[in-house]
């Protein structure tokens, strides 16, 4: 459900991506508490597994994730998906969408997330207005194209090993920019088919592959995190050169 209470909105005061990134970067401009009411920004919120509505009939939306973790993703005819980007806090869920109106994309909550939702035009006349937020939004374009190249090179170029090490690494590092990382343990809600969608494999081929860098004490996943034994290996096994 959608809320834009005061309760709400004060919330993106105390949020710790507020001093980074593209919401710093808006806000800053904005004047902060007066951003909210000109942004029209609300919350809301969707449990593990379920669709998160990118678009509302109203407006033109921006979303940017606030907690938990999502995906962004094309479905198939088949049935089935290749997800694009995994989704940290702190990221707009499609920085080519602020400039392309009326673009579609699919995405889903991988945890229980919250999201904001900020009126489309009123970003757009931030962007304009201020060159910290266009560079911002570009940073996140940049980032975006960048996945994009390297998701094309792995998946043309490298065995299934190599893949998943990528993967993996690409994630490691994302989240250690939030400082939550202690003794090479990290956050790690993703299941074995996800991580199958991602790089175009079986979820029975990653299971083999996870369990051979067990074996070769590289690394294990359980229970919801990702533990790494030798982070040397893991970054040869990654590395696109």
């Amino acid at each position: 459900m959608l809320r834009s209470d005061p309760d709400l909105a004060a919330r993106c005061v105390s949020c710790t991506h507020l001093n980074s990134g593209f919401c710093a970067a808006l806000f800053n401009a904005c004047g902060e508490q007066s951003a909210l009411p000109r942004l029209h920004q609300q919350f809301f919120t969707v449990r593990a597994g379920q669709q998160i509505k990118c678009q509302s009939e109203a407006r033109d939306d921006v979303l940017v994730l606030c907690s938990g973790w999502a995906f962004r993703y094309i479905q198939l005819s088949d049935g089935g998906r290749q997800i694009l980007r995994f989704l940290l806090p702190g990221d707009i869920f499609s920085p080519a969408a602020i400039f392309a109106k009326g673009m579609s994309f699919s995405a889903k909550a991988l945890t229980q997330v919250q999201v904001s939702r900020l009126d489309g035009e009123e970003v757009r006349k931030q962007c304009r207005a201020d060159e910290l937020v266009m560079m911002e939004v570009f940073r996140s374009l940049g980032d975006n194209g960048r996945a994009s190249y390297e998701l094309i090179t792995v998946l043309g170029q490298r065995p299934a090993e190599r893949r998943i090490a990528h993967l993996l690494l690409s994630l490691m590092r994302r989240v250690a920019v939030d400082g939550v990382v202690q003794h090479h343990r990290y956050p790690f809600p993703l299941k074995q088919q996800h991580i199958a969608d991602a790089i175009g494999l079986t979820s029975v081929h990653v299971s083999r592959v996870l369990a051979l860098f067990r074996d070769r004490k590289i690394l294990t996943i359980s229970e919801g995190r990702l533990e790494v034994t030798d982070l040397a290996e893991l970054e040869r096994l990654a590395a696109l050169n």
